[in-house]
């Protein structure tokens, strides 16, 4: 039995998807399966899946059902310990898997380990070296467009991008997959923050890396459907997963980090589906469940509040020079 399976979400990845499914076929470590989960695509490229990678298993979903719900269908059809999350505009380098591997295994308390993620463009910048999430409401990739030279050092990180990175498939066992109400954005963000509230770990690792299209699915870093899932699954992160509490200690800051993203999306011309965004958060707050509270993880909501505070200071640090 494998290790580890790879699991990549896909939809209409026909200019991309090659050139991942290639990457994978020169890593060093072997010792895993790969599954590729298709949302439904019609632009060719589950048929190129299907004919050019016969060792490659295809899940074929009837309808785009989002990334949270083909991350999960590749959970569920998996049987190893571990879980390697991929999107289909990567491109892995030959030692990345065994370095996530053994990373990950370096402690039963790390849940995930994230990859160094330059851009596929421009190979000097990062694209990710993790992500971090503030008290302003914000959720940020660690080093976006900064120098990669400046990311070579490991460390713990408030959550891994899912778009390179493996998971602990016990912990992912005992603080529940992929919330399905996402859809797509955040997700990651939302399963690292379970995972610390349980006291596990999240690391960055720079040996691991990977290069990255950016924006495959998408097209563009901003437009009228990313701004408005985004700001509406900024709000469900905040309800689900911080007690009553814990939000009104930082309901200022979180009042203040939206109305700044508003006025920013407003100046970008995405104001309308930002504020369209912000009322289907509102929504899917009341139709989204908590995640429990227990008194046994007030230490790590204490450990946790401190670096939202200290991440919201340097993100308004690094904003303003």
């Amino acid at each position: 039995m494998a290790e580890i399976t790879v699991i990549i979400p896909n939809y209409k990845g026909k200019d991309v998807i090659r050139t991942c499914l290639d990457s994978l076929k020169n890593q060093e470590f072997k010792d895993f399966d790969t599954i590729v989960v298709d949302n439904f695509s019609n632009d060719g490229s589950l048929e190129i899946v299907e004919k050019e990678y016969p060792s490659v298993r295809l899940i074929k979903l009837e309808q785009n059902f989002g990334f949270s719900r083909a991350v999960n269908e590749g959970i569920r059809a998996s049987k190893t310990p571990y879980v390697l999350l991929l999107n289909n505009d990567i491109r892995t380098d030959h030692e990345m898997i065994g370095k996530l591997y053994d990373t990950i295994r370096e402690s039963d308390k790390i849940f995930s380990v994230s990859a160094k993620m330059l851009q596929m463009d421009h190979p000097e910048k990062i694209d990710g070296a993790g992500d971090y999430y503030s008290a302003w409401g914000w959720a940020y990739a660690r080093g976006k467009d900064k120098s990669a030279e400046r990311y070579n050092r490991p460390c713990d990180v408030f959550s891994a991008c899912a778009g390179a990175a493996i998971y602990r498939r016990s912990i992912l066992d005992e603080i529940g997959w992929f919330d399905e109400f996402h859809f797509a954005y955040l997700e990651d963000i939302d399963i690292g923050y379970r995972a610390r509230i349980m006291g596990y770990r999240n690391v960055y690792e720079p040996e691991a890396v990977v290069w990255h299209k950016g924006s495959g699915a998408t097209g563009s870093r901003h437009n009228d459907f990313k701004v408005r899932i985004s700001a509406r699954n900024n709000m469900y992160v905040v309800m689900k997963n911080m007690p009553t509490l814990q939000i009104i200690i930082n309901l200022p800051f979180l009042i203040i980090g939206f109305g700044i993203k508003a006025l920013f999306f407003i100046f970008k011309g995405y104001g309308r589906a930002y504020l369209s965004g912000i009322k289907r958060g509102y929504i899917l707050c009341r139709q989204g469940k908590k995640f429990p509270y227990s008194s046994r993880n007030f230490g790590n909501y204490v450990k946790i509040q401190i670096e939202l505070w200290i991440n919201a200071i340097r993100r308004f640090t690094e904003a303003i020079f």
